[in-house]
């Protein structure tokens, strides 16, 4: 969820603010000194003048002549207008720009408190969101493998009645997955109640704090400045004239009113944020789960000893957060005495320690909100504990199992099933009667169908109610080659391909280790039904089975049969692979040449024009999160065509492993080229490398793409020495992309420090992974930032230190390395005009 509704747009509003005023501050500066430094040439120039009004010959003969003596007086008048002019703009330098340059240190600081504060009081939060989303995965899981316990249970109670070991080990594994269910349950149902508390707090009382305090800080901020510009209005007032008199007038009024203590009230009022609601998805629990309720605990024989548990645990967690709140009290007040006596002694600066009294106050309403929090987990679990009789705990097994579909087996079809579950003190306490269903009717176009398992092709035929394009099905051949079966493709992926209403597929996943074939469908959103298994190796939804998939699919298409009545869901139009989605058979893997973050890299051939590539696999052991982001950097250079970016040939997703597949670029690692071509490489060689990466970062830049691990390691050396950009696994196609998932995997000394520092990319950051990668090609291969730590570069990196110009590298590239290396992302040049400079020196 994050904060998109909580907060973000009027956080992401003042830190823009906090960004602009620092640019206009520096601006402000900038303009200053340029003023001062044309004063002090007037200065000079009117100096100069009275000097040559009383350089005259003669001079002897004038004494006594008025005119001499008025002349006189008029040039020592103009040169004390000199001498003003510089004593003001003395002034102006040594003390107003000083000022300015301690309050632009000032403001950056503020800008950062305001970015650790946020996150600190969002943090909770966060981790209450991915912890409701881990529960539900978690849940989901859970009851799947109840599911199959409870379906191999009722299977082995019709073979072998009520006894037998075999039964009873079945059972017992039964009431285990039963057990956990309930105990999952209730975490989550806890899970949701301390979730909302947690948004409602952090909504309305910590976030507004954090606002009060930002804007108190900011309200100081302006005044200060204000009272800067007043100084600074003051010495610029040269003259008594009528225009600098109207001027300064205008000055000075325009400086009035330049405080608003409604700046945050119009903030809050434009970006009011919405509450998150955090419910209980019924989903979970509409396939007959016995008597498990939505937003109510489960207090049964197997859930009480856990509730107890965490009732204690709840307990002393709030028994310690008082205690905290009390120490934070007491040392708060200790600091305030401590403070009052440096007060009266005009030893300390109010202004910080006001932001000081600020922070503990937030830190105590952190700590009372999670008391609250807690006391209302806490009476939940009391409350529901109070509903039940502790001496006549309910069974949490089912009462009544849902009724078994029995087909092709008459003498079952009036009979009756029972099952029996273990209480708390008594191995058989319930015996559960359910009929079992009629053996379904099926229709005639059923019938139809399952006579026409033939060896030819079967086309789905266009119905007048629905206009669609022609398919074939030919149940001889393998599912993998049919047109509308996509393999292993993501459900990310598939979301994307699934746009109109009717829209399906075909594709395969693997859950608890089984692999199942999942029949996805655009209908109300996204629907995924995994594809029924019988007892005798048919294929079936709810309707009839059929001997392979493909014939169920045809059915369920011809038919207009929903394929389930829950769900809704009408087949009507297949999506065919993609023209990028190759077959794992197309591709003959070689030999492999190296490993990369999912999996080995292969030299390979295609099977159909002989052509070598390049191909990455993925680890089939991957979690889906890892294969999503494996495929990433396919769907990124599909849509890609410039020489200097290695060119996409394709995807396979048909099956085990996934793989991409690429061009072959022959000479390897640009950094393993320098390396091991160091001694003989020249200066025209080595700007041609960097215009080539520049012409594709150009490129890449004019598409939105940030790439965001551009390095020397991450580029290939192709034939006549061409430079193509590769690894395109933590690209993003956005103008500005902020990271949300931690520092994992950044390479932290070729990121720019607004990444690092708020995790903020756009081109502008990857023009600073350029500066590094420039380094590294007049380094012939060196490593930047040699023998520091990650840690102590970054630490050199904020003080002002930049990498040394690397031997033998002309002034006018290591002018342009340190460019890019500018603090500001706003100081540093574009693509485009880097390409222009370096074609300009290869030009040279």
């Amino acid at each position: 969820m994050g904060l998109s509704t909580q907060g973000k747009n009027i956080h992401d509003v003042i830190t823009a603010r906090h960004e602009s005023e620092i640019r206009l501050i520096e601006v402000m500066r900038k303009c200053l000194l340029l003023k001062v430094k044309c004063d002090r040439d007037y200065a000079s120039s009117i100096q100069s003048v009275s000097v040559v009004g009383l350089k005259i010959d003669r001079i002897d003969d004038l004494n006594g002549s008025q005119i001499f003596k008025t002349w006189k007086r008029f040039m020592e008048e103009l040169e004390n207008q000199s001498k003003l002019i510089r004593k003001k703009m003395e002034c102006l330098e040594n003390i107003c720009i000083d000022r300015i340059s301690n309050i632009l240190v000032e403001k950056r600081k503020i800008k950062k408190q305001c970015q650790d504060d946020h996150e600190k009081i969002a943090s909770r939060l966060f981790q209450f969101t991915d912890e409701v989303a881990k529960k539900k995965t978690e849940y989901n899981k859970q009851l799947e493998y109840y599911k199959q316990m409870r379906l191999r249970f009722e299977e082995h109670y019709i073979k072998s009645g009520r006894a037998g070991r075999k039964l009873d080990d079945v059972r017992e594994k039964y009431q285990k997955a039963c057990r956990k269910l309930h105990l999952i349950h209730n975490e989550y149902v806890l899970l949701l109640h301390e979730a909302t508390e947690v948004e409602k707090d952090y909504r309305t009382d910590l976030f507004p704090t954090f606002l009060s305090n930002q804007e108190a800080l900011h309200e100081q901020f302006n005044e200060n400045w204000n009272s800067i510009l007043v100084d600074i209005a003051k010495l610029l007032d040269l003259s008594s004239a009528d225009e600098f008199l109207k001027t300064q007038e205008q000055l000075s009024n325009g400086l009035k009113g330049s405080i608003s203590k409604d700046e945050y009230n119009d903030i809050l009022e434009k970006y009011k944020a919405s509450p998150i609601v955090f419910h209980f998805d019924e989903n979970l629990i509409n396939d007959n789960v016995g008597k498990l309720l939505p937003n109510q605990l489960a207090v049964d024989n197997l859930t009480i000893d856990w509730l107890k548990q965490k009732m204690l645990e709840l307990e002393q967690s709030m028994k310690e957060c008082q205690e905290e709140q009390q120490k934070l009290k007491q040392s708060n007040s200790s600091e305030q005495l401590t403070l009052n006596n440096l007060l009266n002694k005009s030893l300390v600066n109010i202004e910080g320690q006001n932001h000081s009294s600020q922070i503990v106050d937030l830190k105590l309403k952190s700590l009372k909100n999670e008391e609250r929090q807690m006391f209302k987990v806490l009476e939940i679990i009391k409350s529901s504990l109070n509903e039940v009789s502790l001496n006549e705990l309910p069974s949490g097994c089912d009462d009544d199992l849902p009724s078994v579909v029995v087909e092709n087996d008459e003498k079952y079809r009036n009979s009756t099933m029972s099952f029996a579950f273990l209480n708390k003190n008594e191995d058989f306490m319930t015996l559960i009667k359910t009929p079992f269903k009629k053996k379904r009717k099926t229709f005639a176009s059923d019938e139809k169908i399952s006579k026409s398992g033939s060896q030819t092709p079967i086309s789905l035929r266009a119905r007048s109610t629905r206009s669609v394009s022609l398919l074939t099905v030919s149940p001889t051949q393998p599912l993998y080659l049919e047109p509308w079966f996509h393999g292993v493709l993501p459900r990310e992926e598939v979301v994307r391909l699934l746009r109109n209403e009717g829209d399906f597929l075909v594709r395969e996943t693997t859950r608890n280790d089984e692999t199942q074939i999942v029949l996805s469908v655009c209908w109300n959103g996204h629907k995924h039904f995994i594809v029924q298994t019988t007892a005798d190796n048919h294929y079936r939804f709810e309707g009839p089975s059929f001997a392979n998939i493909q014939e169920l699919i045809l059915h369920q298409y011809q038919s207009g049969l929903v394929v389930t009545n829950r769900s809704g869901a009408i087949l009507k139009n297949a999506i065919f692979r993609e023209k990028w989605e190759l077959s794992n058979d197309d591709v003959l893997l070689v030999e492999k040449i190296g490993r990369g973050n999912f999996g080995d890299v292969y030299k390979a051939k295609l099977k159909n024009t002989k052509q070598e590539v390049a191909v990455k696999t993925c680890k089939m052991t991957l979690p889906e999160e890892q294969k999503k982001k494996f495929l990433q950097e396919g769907r990124i250079l599909k849509q890609y065509d410039h020489p200097n970016i290695v060119k996409l040939i394709g995807i396979c997703v048909q099956k085990q492993p996934i793989m991409i597949v690429m061009e072959l670029v022959e000479g390897g690692s640009l950094l393993m080229f320098l390396r091991k071509n160091a001694q003989i490489l020249e200066l025209k060689q080595m700007l041609r490398m960097c215009s080539d990466i520049s012409a594709g970062m150009q490129y890449l830049e004019s598409k939105n793409c940030i790439h965001r691990d551009l390095a020397a390691r991450n580029c290939l050396i192709g034939s006549e020495n061409i430079v193509k950009i590769s690894d395109f696994g933590m690209s993003r196609e956005e103008e500005e992309y902020i990271v949300s998932d931690g520092m994992k995997q950044i390479p932290i000394k070729w990121t720019a420090p607004e990444a690092l520092n708020w995790g903020k990319y756009n081109s502008l950051t990857d023009v600073w992974s350029y500066g590094i990668l420039m380094f590294e090609i007049f380094s012939k291969g060196a490593t930047p930032y040699s023998g520091m730590s990650n840690s102590k570069a970054r630490e050199k990196i904020e003080e002002g230190y930049r990498l040394p110009a690397p031997e033998g590298t002309p002034i006018k590239v290591y002018e342009l390395m340190l460019k890019c290396w500018s603090i500001e992302p706003i100081d540093r040049p574009h693509f485009n005009e880097i390409h222009n400079e370096i074609t300009h020196l290869l030009n040279q």
